[in-house]
């Protein structure tokens, strides 16, 4: 099969749909499929770097939001052409934007089948990215995401609470889907461990000293994932506890801000900010860490959750829909109804050594559920049945049954 994938989303930088989308190119390629994507031009892409096979890059501009952050705007043309070359058979859309609606124009164009993957509740957001945001109305953001996703075929949804949200009445209700949850490249972390000189070093890097229990965060600092939230919490930890870090990796809009925050405070010591780390590093940080935290509220379905799973780390997290199959209370980690709850949640784990080596054996059982295989041959049962119907219509139910059919 020959598919095209298109995203604003893509390498050098790092995201949760960077690397959904890497993941799921190359688990199609190892089962023998095609796969070209249709992405945005970085900017932090070297010119003298190699041209990459099957990538199409348009044009695009830096977004206000966050580091590393695109929208692209292509040319319809120069994409056809692309598609037409490769003789693409399906579209996969992971961006309801811009390249989004290339992506269905294509398709349309060309007469195949465009399908979408739902990754952002953005009813959660727009209060963030909008300057205006905090004037305009709920429902005006739903008319907005409505209008951008009702031109695909059918969704892959990757969690029941997506699932659940489009399926209401004032989202898509009649649009065909099925819930795929995201997955986890192993190889990335559990073949990739530090040696103890390595973990000594960057321990020593970052101001770790021996002894110290790590306290891990990965993903965007920006205020929509309660950065300031989870801050204040791990503030009181630290506070109230010696020998406890906390590390913040990644970057964005709030990373300044807390490390002022936190040299003001005097906290620079046991509050760490890394800033943004390349993603083939990242294992390293899994490694060197005993407990991986969030106070998200805004997740569909969270890729750093997966890492520390397999990272063997347990988790402690605002209770939420989007982590119902990956979190489960009291086994491989917490659930906590409000901050002060997650504070209490996280000091009880860091003072039970035995609690927290169980739950992490726990958390790496569970991963085992969201293997890139199965994800691949699920989305290839999508596939398979779309193409199958394609332009008849499909339904849920038909979908449903086909990627369940996929046993684990």
């Amino acid at each position: 099969m020959n598919i095209a994938l298109f995203t604003d989303s893509y390498l050098p930088t790092k995201s949760g749909i960077v690397t959904v989308v890497v993941q799921l190119k190359k688990i199609l390629e190892e089962y023998g499929h095609n796969v070209v994507v249709i992405t945005v031009n970085c900017h932090e892409i070297d010119e003298d770097a190699p041209e990459e096979k099957n990538v199409l890059r348009v044009k695009s501009i830096k977004t206000v939001y966050g580091n590393h952050q695109y929208i692209g705007i292509p040319s319809r043309h120069k994409v056809v052409a692309f598609l037409k070359e490769h003789n693409v058979q399906l579209i996969h859309a992971h961006t309801e934007f811009f390249v989004g609606h290339c992506a269905t124009v294509a398709g349309k164009k060309l007469g195949i089948p465009v399908i979408a993957t739902t990754h952002t509740m953005w009813e959660d957001y727009y209060r963030y990215y909008l300057k205006i945001g905090k004037v305009i109305p709920k429902k005006a953001i739903r008319k907005i995401v409505r209008i951008l996703y009702k031109r695909f075929y059918a969704f892959i949804n990757v969690s029941e609470k997506a699932r659940n949200y489009f399926k209401q009445p004032f989202m898509l209700p009649e649009t065909p889907s099925a819930v795929i949850p995201n997955a986890i490249d192993a190889s990335r972390f559990s073949q990739r461990s530090c040696s103890e000189e390595e973990k000594t070093a960057l321990r020593k890097k970052l101001g770790i000293q021996e002894g110290d229990r790590v306290v891990l965060y990965v993903g965007r600092i920006v205020e929509e994932k309660r950065l300031k939230e989870l801050y204040e919490i791990m503030k009181h930890v630290v506070q109230k506890k010696d020998g406890i870090k906390m590390l913040f990796v990644g970057s964005g809009a709030m990373e300044e801000p807390l490390r002022e925050r936190c040299r003001n405070e005097g906290l620079s010591s046991r509050i760490i900010f890394t800033g943004f780390i390349d993603w083939t590093e990242l294992y390293m940080y899994y490694d060197i860490s005993d407990l991986f935290v969030t106070a998200s509220l805004s997740e569909m379905h969270s890729m750093t959750i997966l890492e520390a799973l397999v990272s063997a780390k347990p988790v402690v997290c605002r209770r939420d829909t989007s982590f119902s199959d990956t979190v489960f209370d009291g086994k491989d980690g917490y659930y906590a109804d409000t901050d002060s709850q997650m504070e209490d949640k996280i000091l009880k784990l860091l003072d039970d050594t035995e609690l927290m080596k169980k739950m992490g054996e726990e958390a790496k059982k569970v991963s085992e559920s969201f293997t890139l295989d199965i994800h691949g041959r699920r989305t290839l049962a999508f596939y398979e049945l779309v193409m199958k119907t394609f332009p008849r219509k499909v339904t849920s139910e038909m979908l449903k049954k086909a990627v369940e059919s996929v046993s684990r």
